[in-house]
């Protein structure tokens, strides 16, 4: 019977290591919750990149097949035809625009998660400290019932 009494810190370290890696593992809940995040973050991400996508395919579009959108577009970025003049004052800040917005670079980031190794040190330190106490425990006893 004392031996099946033992046998309970063994099952108490595989139930911390089984619990601990189940929630803070790298496949655990918590990794998976933050992959989700993560993946929502990426979609939103893309659909931001197809918006801004068909800006610049409209962009592109208008300045192939309109005359008078390429020639505003090119004076805005400080082209002329050759029949114009420019007269550009120096010193003064220029006035050239930006049109388009290419979007932001999302990098994905890597789940934080506590590793297997540490996950079975703590188990295994939870099964020790179970052992020793149920082995003091009857140590006591022990020498109560001698005494």
């Amino acid at each position: 019977m004392k031996a099946v009494k033992y046998l309970f810190a063994l099952w108490v370290g595989v139930l911390v290591y089984v619990s601990f890696s189940v929630i803070f593992g790298a496949k655990g809940f918590s990794a998976y919750n933050q992959l989700e995040k993560e993946r929502q973050k990426q979609e939103s991400n893309i659909e931001n990149l197809k918006l801004v996508n068909r800006e610049l395919e409209d962009t592109r579009n208008t300045l192939l097949y309109d005359k008078d959108t390429l020639t505003v577009y090119a004076r805005e970025q400080g082209y002329a035809s050759q029949s114009e003049k420019f007269i550009r004052i120096v010193g003064l800040p220029g006035n050239l625009k930006t049109r388009t917005f290419t979007g932001d670079i999302v990098s994905a980031m890597e789940p934080q998660y506590t590793s297997d190794r540490i996950i079975r040190i703590i188990a295994f330190c939870m099964g020790i400290t179970i052992f020793f106490c149920m082995a003091i425990f009857d140590v006591l006893k022990f020498l109560r019932e001698r005494s």
